[in-house]
């Protein structure tokens, strides 16, 4: 059975996948890695194409040798990748052109890419809390603590709600979150659901969250108070990270049998990335067989990963958060770059401990140079400005038919200036109709700072959204389209420091957050 380490070795002896995606987190902060990445064999990619998603997924967690059976394993998936999603193929591949695809992974209930994981993670996490407590390993209950950009909090309320034993409270930027965000998140129902809105930007909810995980007094008050133990439904947590794996060797096998590459040939991945885990997920893959040219990391103005990856210092001192129109990468701090050091450093807990530390501490870390050698070989990265991401958009839907949302078109726009002569998968992270304002801007030629017109800007987002639908021969999402109806259930606003996240979740506790 493989078994799991942290990034930061101090997490003591190797834990089960159960266990890991329970945990959430190592102790000392330390992110969860498998100790063996599997590898699977071109045919065994290829095979993929044959199966429904579900089954895709099934083998490749088989493959990590999982402590889950086989069987239960076939189960928890096909209640994952049923008729939730709104295609039948739940991640197909969609050819632009000129050797360009976009991998659409907007066709879950939320119209983003993180119910591919968040799907999968809340069963997961419910068989395992389950199993554990029939064993007698538990006798607590779980409470879910997420900080988001926006598209990770409706996606793991979503997943989360109604779970036995679980609650979840997610917080995110007041005034960072696009008004269809909001709207998914404030309106959701479900009794062991909360939702505040957070003052600073989503680095500050994001730091904050982590601290309350590490705060000890904070985690024993909850403990002796409530019964209740911190666990995350963030990337660090490896359960949203491996089912991400998936879709990138199921989009090789599906572009293996459409002909669109060559049975072993490479390709370019391109992600828009925030916090680092989507395309670390293309990595993994990569590590396990899906033959690779290069990644290629797409960041908007908050572009402290391209300033990494060419430079190989991770400098945050001086930068201040700037809002764009792909609101899910304003992000400043990567968690899952430790994942991916851990790895060029061919596992170095210390090293990997040391830069982290030096981040947290000064702001500012930087690797050694064949670290930043084996980066580089690996990864390409460009950004975008916020005008160059809504000209994108509107050329985009009028040269090749598709209609991107303002994160798929900052990944359009790198993939065009970097690749090379590889097809060029691009991950499209979100429907449009999420961030419909900015597509409008997009489709009508203004930059991101001009005004909507009076006529639109008095328009709700999804009076907008069915105007748009209307003008580009589109669709909005049934799930988006049923928040016209939805009352909203949560207003409050709270400090976005740890101790403003600590008084929420207690708050939230004693007003009786239910968890089974």
């Amino acid at each position: 059975m493989n078994t799991f380490i942290d990034t930061r070795g101090s997490g003591g002896e190797p834990i089960s996948f159960c266990q890991a995606i329970v945990k959430g987190i190592a102790p000392g902060g330390g992110l969860y890695v498998p100790q063996a990445i599997p590898a699977l064999s071109l045919e065994d990619i290829c095979a993929l194409a044959r199966l429904p998603y579900r089954d895709r997924a099934a083998r490749v967690y088989k493959a990590f040798d999982i402590d889950v059976p086989d069987p239960d394993v076939d189960a928890l998936m096909a209640a994952a990748y049923a008729d939730n999603f709104d295609d039948e193929r739940v991640a197909p591949v969609r050819d632009l052109g000129d050797g360009t695809y976009v991998l659409e992974l907007f066709h879950g209930p939320t119209s983003a890419f993180k119910d591919m994981a968040l799907q999968c993670l809340p069963r997961f996490f419910e068989y395992a809390t389950s199993r554990m407590r029939e064993s007698g390993e538990l006798d607590h209950d779980h409470l879910i603590l997420v900080a988001t950009s926006g598209d990770t909090g409706k996606a793991a309320l979503e997943g989360f709600a109604g779970r036995d034993h679980v609650g979840i409270v997610v917080f995110y930027p007041d005034g960072g979150v696009s008004d269809i965000q909001l709207r998914q998140m404030t309106t959701q129902r479900g009794d062991n659901v909360g939702v505040f809105a957070a003052r600073g930007d989503f680095d500050d909810c994001q730091s904050s969250v982590k601290r309350a995980f590490a705060d000890a007094a904070f985690n024993d008050l909850l403990m002796s108070r409530h019964n209740v133990a911190l666990s995350s439904a963030n990337s660090i947590n490896w359960g949203r990270l491996m089912p991400q794996i998936v879709y990138y060797l199921s989009a090789y096998a599906d572009m293996v049998a459409s002909g669109a590459v060559a049975k072993g040939a490479p390709i370019d991945v391109c992600v828009p990335t925030g916090n680092f885990g989507n395309i670390l997920a293309a990595y993994y893959a990569h590590r396990m067989g899906l033959p690779l040219g290069r990644l290629l990391c797409a960041s908007n103005e908050n572009n402290v990963l391209t300033d990494f990856i060419e430079t190989g210092t991770y400098d945050v001192r001086t930068r201040s958060l700037h809002l764009t129109p792909s609101p899910s990468m304003d992000i400043l701090i990567s968690s899952n770059l430790e994942r991916q050091l851990f790895e060029l450093t061919d596992r170095d807990h210390e090293r990997v401990a040391g830069w982290m530390a030096q981040l947290a501490d000064e702001r500012c870390f930087t690797v050694d140079g064949p670290t930043r050698e084996r980066m580089q070989r690996l990864y390409a990265a460009g950004c975008v400005t916020n005008d160059r991401c809504l000209e994108v958009i509107g050329q985009t839907y009028r040269e090749r038919g598709f209609l991107p949302d303002p994160h798929t078109a900052v990944a359009l726009e790198v993939a065009r200036r970097l690749r090379g002569d590889n097809p060029v998968l691009v991950a499209s992270t979100a429907h449009w109709a999420k961030f419909g304002p900015n597509v409008w801007r997009g489709l009508n030629g203004l930059g991101a700072d001009q005004p909507l017109p009076a006529e639109v800007a008095g328009l709700s987002g999804l009076e907008l959204d069915r105007r748009i639908a209307s003008q580009t021969g589109t669709q909005v999402p049934a799930g988006i389209a049923a928040l016209e109806t939805a009352p909203r259930r949560f207003f409050d606003v709270v400090d976005g420091t740890t101790e403003g996240v600590e008084s929420s979740v207690l708050g939230w506790l004693a007003k009786g957050g239910e968890r089974a």
